[in-house]
C-alpha cells in the first residue's frame, strides 16, 4: 500500500496496492484501490467522513460489530480480520474499501505513521519500561531534557505533557493510548515546537502492539517483579512482553542491579547499551554512592567514566537516586555529554504522586506515593520510615481491576513496616469493596503486628488515615489512583488525594 499527501486539497491519496512499500500484511481486499481519507479510527463514535476505520477485537467487544455505523458515519476504509464479517457487508457498501488483514492492530499502527507523515522521526523518543519507576524515570527524563535546552514532551500514566504544560488528552486506556492516538500526540508534541518525547512503555502496550513501528531512540529498563498477571498469566509471558521494547531501539539503558530482566536483554539486545547500579564493584559505566539525606533532598556521589561528581537533588527516598540515574543515562545515550548533566540536577522538579510530600499542621507530613507492588511499597515504606517522625501510619490498597493473587502481598510487604495501617480499594471496577479489602487482609499474621484499619473506599480511607495522625507523623497515602479517578463499574469518578487532604485540615481550623 502507498499513500500520497494530496498538497492542492489538504487530503491524503491513498493507493490500496498493498505494495513492498507499505508491509501490512494484508489478505485481500476489496472495493475502489483508491480513498480519499482523512484519519485512522478505531472507535466507531469518532468516525468523520473519509475516515479508515480500523475493526480492533478487545476483551469487552469487537470492532467489527461497528462496520455498519462507522460506514454510516462516512468511513471510505474498513480495515479487519475477520473474513465472514467483511464479506458481509463488502457487496452491501460499493463505494467503500475492505481490506482483510492478519492484525489489526499492526495496521492501524501502519495506517497512523503514514497519515502522520512519519511525524515520529522528527523527535526523539525514549522509552521506559519496568514494573516499578516508570513513571518517575520518564518525568525525570522529560524534566532533564527540558533543563538542557531540549523540549520535551511527555506520554504516561500523570497523562500527556508538552515541554510547557499538560494537555487535555483523553487517552483510551489508564497507562497507554493506542497507536493512533500515539502518533496524533506526536504531531502534538512537534507543533508546540518540541524535540523529543519521554514515554512510559507498558508490558499491556507492547502486547498490544501500541507502540509497534516505533523506532526508539534510546529504551530504558528499570526492574522486573510480578505485575499484570490479572493479563500474561505468567510472569515469563510479562517478560517476554517487556523484552519487545529492546527489539525496536537503538540504544539501551539498563539495571544492572535487577534480576528479574537485566541478564536478558543484555543477550538479546542488539544495540549499545548502557549499564547503571548502585553497586560500583559490579561494573556498570554508571554508578553512585555515599547517599546522604538532607532537609532539602539528597546528597551523593556521581561515578562516571572513572570521575566521581558529587550532586545534589532536591528529591527524596534513595531509590530516587536510582530513578534519576536511569534517567541520566537516557541523556548520555542520547548524545547529551555529562558535562551537560551535572550542573542542571540541583533543578530536578519532584514528581507528582511520587514521593510527593505535603506539610500538614503540627508538624504532619503527608506522603503520596502511587506505588502499588509489593516491592514499590516495601521500598516507599523504608524510605517514610528513615525520615524524622513520631508514628508512621500507611494507606495501603488492593487494586480491584488487577492481580488478586498480588493483594496478600502488599499486607505481607507492609506487615510491620507502619505504625497503624489503613486497608482499603483503589479501582474496585465491578468488584464489591469488601471482596478486594478481604483478599488484601489474608496476607496479614494474626495477631496483626501492628493496628490495622479497613474503609471501604480511598477517600474514607484517606480521612481516617488522617484522623488517626498527630503531631509529628508521618501518613503515608500509597497505591494505584491515577488520573484523577477512582474506576467504579466502568465509571471514572473523579478523586483527588489532595482535595481531600486540604478539605480535611480547612475542616480541623
Amino acid at each position: 500500500m502507498t499513500i500520497k499527501r494530496n498538497r492542492l486539497g489538504g487530503a491524503t491519496a491513498m493507493n490500496l496496492s498493498f505494495d513492498k512499500d507499505f508491509p501490512i500484511r494484508s489478505l485481500s481486499f476489496h472495493g475502489p484501490i483508491q480513498q480519499e481519507i482523512s484519519s485512522v479510527i478505531y472507535n466507531s463514535e469518532n468516525v468523520t467522513d473519509g475516515a479508515v476505520f480500523v475493526c480492533i477485537p478487545g476483551e469487552n467487544t469487537d470492532g467489527h460489530f461497528y462496520i455498519e455505523e462507522a460506514v454510516a458515519k462516512g468511513a471510505a476504509v474498513i480495515i479487519g480480520s475477520d473474513a465472514v464479517v467483511l464479506d458481509s457487508y463488502k457487496n452491501r457498501f460499493e463505494n467503500v474499501t475492505f481490506a482483510l488483514v492478519e492484525d489489526p492492530r499492526e495496521a492501524l499502527a501502519l495506517f497512523s505513521i503514514a497519515l502522520s507523515e512519519v511525524v515520529q522521526d522528527r523527535l526523539v523518543k525514549v522509552g521506559i519500561t519496568g514494573t516499578n519507576g516508570k513513571t518517575t524515570v520518564a518525568a525525570y527524563v522529560r524534566n532533564l531534557f527540558n533543563l538542557v535546552g531540549m523540549p520535551c514532551g511527555l506520554v504516561g500514566t500523570n497523562g500527556v505533557y508538552t515541554s510547557k504544560s499538560k494537555l487535555a488528552f483523553k487517552k483510551t486506556t489508564p497507562i497507554k493510548p493506542l497507536s493512533a492516538d500515539l502518533h496524533r500526540i506526536f504531531s502534538i508534541l512537534t507543533e508546540h515546537g518540541d524535540e523529543a518525547v519521554s514515554m512510559e512503555v507498558t508490558s499491556i502496550a507492547l502486547d498490544q502492539k501500541r507502540t509497534y513501528g516505533v523506532e526508539f531512540e534510546v529504551a530504558v529498563h528499570t526492574n522486573l517483579s510480578e505485575e499484570h498477571l490479572e493479563y500474561h498469566k505468567t510472569i515469563a509471558c510479562y517478560r517476554q512482553a517487556k523484552l519487545k521494547l529492546f527489539s525496536q531501539t537503538k540504544k539501551a539503558v539498563v539495571n544492572l542491579d535487577d534480576r528479574g530482566m537485566a541478564r536478558e536483554i543484555l543477550e538479546t539486545a542488539d544495540c549499545p547499551i548502557l549499564t547503571y547500579s548502585q553497586k560500583p564493584g559490579r561494573g556498570a559505566h554508571l554508578t553512585w554512592t555515599n547517599v546522604r539525606h538532607t532537609a532539602e533532598g539528597m546528597r551523593f556521589d556521581l561515578i562516571w567514566q572513572g570521575d566521581t561528581h558529587s550532586v545534589t537533588m532536591p528529591l527524596f527516598a534513595d531509590y530516587n537516586v536510582g530513578n534519576m540515574a536511569a534517567a541520566i543515562g537516557a541523556l548520555l545515550q542520547a548524545d547529551i555529554p555529562m558535562e551537560r548533566v551535572l550542573p542542571i540536577l540541583p533543578e530536578v522538579e519532584r514528581v507528582e504522586g511520587r514521593f510527593q510530600l505535603i506539610n500538614g499542621p503540627e508538624e504532619r507530613r503527608i506522603i503520596i506515593d502511587y506505588a502499588h507492588t509489593p516491592v514499590a511499597l516495601n521500598k516507599v515504606l523504608k524510605a517514610s520510615n528513615e525520615l524524622k517522625h513520631n508514628r508512621l501510619i500507611a494507606l495501603i490498597a488492593g487494586i480491584g481491576i488487577r492481580d488478586f493473587g498480588k493483594m496478600p502481598k502488599m499486607a505481607r510487604a507492609a506487615e510491620g513496616k507502619a505504625d497503624v495501617l489503613v486497608v482499603t480499594v483503589d479501582h474496585p471496577g465491578d468488584h464489591e469493596p469488601e471482596v478486594v479489602i478481604n483478599e488484601v487482609m489474608k496476607g496479614f499474621s494474626i495477631p496483626h503486628k501492628q493496628q490495622v484499619m479497613t474503609a471501604m473506599t480511598r477517600k474514607a480511607a484517606v480521612e481516617a488515615a488522617l484522623q488517626e495522625s498527630g503531631p509529628g507523623d508521618i501518613i503515608l497515602l500509597t497505591s494505584g489512583c491515577i488520573n484523577g479517578a477512582q474506576i467504579i463499574k466502568g465509571e471514572y469518578v473523579p478523586h483527588s488525594d489532595e482535595e481531600i487532604i486540604d478539605q480535611f485540615f480547612l475542616a480541623q481550623r
